[in-house]
């Protein structure tokens, strides 16, 4: 990629702002309140059946089972319906570089290099550039679900899903007036942020950043591993965790491994050489990714002590893709891996991609002191604050990607379009709990496979 540098009489920053505002004349702040289904809207169902096709076929009892459970795990499972929905929604014009499924979960803190917690987006499997409203919808959307299904009143739900949009309005004005340079070195530091949280916050939040902490390669070792003959390997646990051992996977799996170190700058390469691989895994993650192809690979370092843990995460098309230019990265893989190193302010060093016969892959490292807040586990007040987090997250990836004032100048200072988007919200909110009901009857009448075992499906979906 080349760079394309500003021009001599490029717009000021009053000028982008007033460029912004204009755009209200064609696009009503008000009109983002709007939400009907299109009369040729597809039965969502079909269209989850029809995203399928890719996945491995064993895992999608599973998938399904994951979105059974509630308004929101469907929600989170099904970006693809909510792209669909999006791409009629009125648009500026605007583009940044969309996360293009931020939703509640997909937000929350991790270590950077430098081993400071910070708090960020978190996924990129579906990231492409596209109309900024389409994250924002999307968040705003999620907090109304997961409120509801926290049995909040309306009136609280209403709270914090403003609170989430005033957030990323009001972060994207500081953004907006911050040079260059300064904006794209900043963080949101997590211990700073908790001095400036309610007490109850602080305690709730402090207990999370405390279990982070945790969260390495080294804590999770006895849990996933065990000792076989004298050498460590990881647990067999199907269907959630499956040992690979078959000849022909792990000559695959080697193959990616070692296309992957091409993609990592020398530093990184000179690291890893210094773990050894012992073994793979295939691990069921999350709801929306069930029934990819994600494994995660043991490394061991100086000793049996010493391990690393990687998750090698296939990529595919970007949900959003139908509805967008198509990405101009060679593979989604690295599209995904290029995507993160733009959004966030500091990325995974292990984070690198590779390509394996008609598949592609990026990797990362399986856990560093990284946590997504557990929703249901959620106080109202933690809540308040934590959507207000999020919000503050996305309007940081948006001012890296994106020209904040544009975006500002759009918005204002008012509550507008703040109101606008809950209404919204609010709206879709009963799109999805009625596609929700939708699955729920295909699955009472045999139309989809479901996995039987409830609790592990409660428990699994959590990770």
């Amino acid at each position: 990629m080349s760079v394309v540098f500003k021009a001599k009489d490029a717009p000021s920053l009053e000028e982008r702002l007033a460029e912004g505002k204009a755009l209200r004349q064609r696009v009503p702040r008000t009109s983002h309140a709007e939400w009907k289904p299109a009369p040729e809207r597809p039965d969502p169902v079909v269209v989850l059946e029809q995203s399928n096709s890719s996945r491995l076929e064993s895992l999608i009892p599973i998938q399904y089972s994951r979105m059974l459970l509630s308004p929101f795990a469907f929600l989170r499972g099904s970006a693809l319906i909510m792209a669909l929905d999006l791409s009629t929604t009125p648009y500026t014009g605007i583009q940044v570089q969309l996360c293009g499924d931020a939703h509640l979960s997909n937000f929350g803190t991790y270590a950077t290099p430098e081993r400071r917690q910070v708090f960020d987006v978190n996924d990129f499997d579906e990231t492409l550039p596209g109309p900024w409203e389409w994250d924002i919808k999307r968040l705003a959307t999620s907090v109304v679900v997961a409120g509801q299904s926290l049995g909040l009143s309306e009136e609280i739900v209403r709270h914090a899903t403003l609170q989430s949009i005033q957030a990323y309005r009001e972060h994207l004005w500081t953004y907006a007036f911050m040079h260059p340079l300064d904006m794209w070195y900043t963080q949101i530091r997590v211990e700073q942020t908790l001095k400036r949280m309610h007490p109850r916050a602080q305690t709730y939040m402090g207990k999370e950043l405390s279990k982070a902490r945790q969260r390495t390669s080294t804590q999770i070792f006895p849990k996933l591993t065990e000792e076989i003959r004298g050498h460590y390997c990881i647990k067999d646990e199907p269907p959630y965790t499956m040992r690979q051992t078959g000849k022909k996977v792990i000559h695959q799996l080697d193959e990616i491994m070692q296309n992957y170190t091409t993609s990592l700058a020398d530093d990184r390469k000179i690291l890893l050489s210094r773990y050894r691989l012992v073994d793979y895994a295939l691990k069921v993650v999350g709801v929306g990714s069930v029934g990819t192809r994600c494994y995660i690979a043991l490394l061991l370092g100086v000793d049996d002590t010493d391990p690393l843990f990687l998750q090698i995460k296939e990529a595919q098309a970007s949900v959003l893709e139908p509805y967008l230019e198509s990405s101009r990265y060679n593979n989604h893989a690295q599209r995904v891996v290029a995507g993160q190193q733009l959004i966030q302010g500091s990325s995974d060093i292990f984070l690198g991609w590779a390509s394996s016969e008609a598949r592609t892959f990026y990797v990362r490292q399986l856990r560093d002191m990284s946590s997504s807040p557990r929703i249901e586990h959620m106080q109202k007040g933690d809540f308040i604050t934590y959507v207000g987090l999020c919000g503050w997250a996305l309007a940081r990836a948006h001012a890296r990607s994106g020209d904040p004032a544009h975006i500002c100048g759009y918005l204002g200072k008012n509550d507008v379009f703040d109101n606008a988007v809950t209404d919204f919200a609010f709206l879709y909110a009963k799109q999805v709990d009625s596609d929700h009901t939708a699955l729920t009857k295909a699955a009472k009448a045999g139309r989809i496979p479901v996995e039987q075992n409830e609790d592990a499906i409660a428990e699994a979906s959590a990770t």
